[in-house]
């Protein structure tokens, strides 16, 4: 093989408005890598919210794909990708894979654990992260590939198994006790994408909170029970037990919400931040009721994968019938 350049885009880890174009050269395989020419990706909020928390501990989405500066890193983006090359049996030249990559022209991978299903990339660097983003399916044997739908699959399938796998958790724990559901960002695809696979229960109540301009919408979905206006959202009632998912990750909503319910919020969780970049554990409010806790949904993959069996949570989470959405 001759050199091949791979170009990429790095964005600073503290300022993501910035970004800039870098080269670097991949030289002949070596036993066991293969090279992956990555083709289309989906760039949306959720990618922004893989960089602006990019450093947290359990995240460390800045790891997967290095780029040896402290200062600039690769944004990853789920999409596909084509193998250029291989050096190992049983992936060849010409196969495509759907997966998680850098927003760049190629990527060098170690695969180990190769099978029907695809492979996971074993680069030392990747061992001691979330396994779920290791994994690379390959189309032709992916009961949910549509050749016409890539772009809707690579835009909306990472973020309808995270609301798949947080209604699950919820369903597991029994809601922890709650009679009521509160969701902020509720025009989210994650949080109607979740609100959508607990449909039909009819021991929990499904709220939504969005803003002003969006309650028709979100009404319109069809996928909740209420809406309210976040301005507005004071006629629920105080002593209903209320769990509340926070998808907004804005301070000052997280307050009010935990004031208003107080002693009946049974349980708080974050799920992501569609008005700010704050994480949860820089903010020093001492709220009423629980301590608002992160959900993570490779956790519950991860459990179910052992519960369930992987094929089994890939079929579960790609029901046909799962909702398209906006950001």
């Amino acid at each position: 093989m001759t050199n091949t350049i791979i170009t990429g885009l790095r964005s600073n880890k503290s300022a993501l408005e910035e970004t800039r174009i870098a080269e670097t050269s991949a030289s002949e395989l070596r036993p066991g890598e293969a090279l992956l020419r990555i083709d289309r990706l989906a760039i949306t909020s959720n990618n922004v919210t893989y960089a602006a928390f990019g450093d947290v501990d359990h995240l460390r989405y800045w790891s997967f794909f290095p780029t040896g500066d402290d200062t600039w890193g690769h944004m990853p983006a789920w999409g596909f990708a084509d193998v250029v090359e291989s050096t190992v049996p049983g992936l060849e030249p010409g196969e495509r894979f759907y997966g998680y990559w850098p927003i760049a022209s190629h990527l060098l991978v170690q695969p180990v654990r190769v099978s029907e299903r695809g492979f996971y990339d074993g680069t030392a660097h990747r061992q001691a992260l979330t396994s779920a983003y290791n994994q690379y399916q390959r189309v032709r044997t992916d009961a949910a590939y549509r050749v016409d739908h890539e772009s809707y699959q690579a835009l909306l399938r990472p973020l309808f198994i995270t609301s798949f796998m947080l209604a699950d958790c919820l369903e597991d724990n029994a809601f922890f006790g709650a009679k009521q559901v509160v969701f902020s960002s509720a025009s989210s695809k994650t949080a109607y994408g979740t609100a959508f696979c607990l449909e039909g229960r009819r021991d929990i109540e499904l709220v939504a909170l969005t803003s002003a301009s969006n309650v028709g919408f979100v009404e319109g979905l069809g996928c909740y029970q209420r809406t309210f206006a976040y301005e507005a959202f004071q006629p629920l009632s105080s002593r209903m037990p209320t769990l509340y998912v926070d998808f907004a990750g804005s301070a000052e909503l997280r307050r009010r919400v935990h004031e208003h319910f107080g002693t009946s919020l049974v349980y708080s969780c974050y799920a992501g931040s569609a008005q700010s970049h704050d994480h949860i554990s820089k903010d020093p409010q001492l709220l009423p009721g629980p301590k608002p806790e992160p959900y993570f949904a490779p956790y519950q993959i991860k459990k179910r994968n052992a519960d369930w069996g992987p094929a089994e949570v890939t079929r579960g989470s790609m029901r046909p019938s799962s909702p398209s959405s906006s950001g």
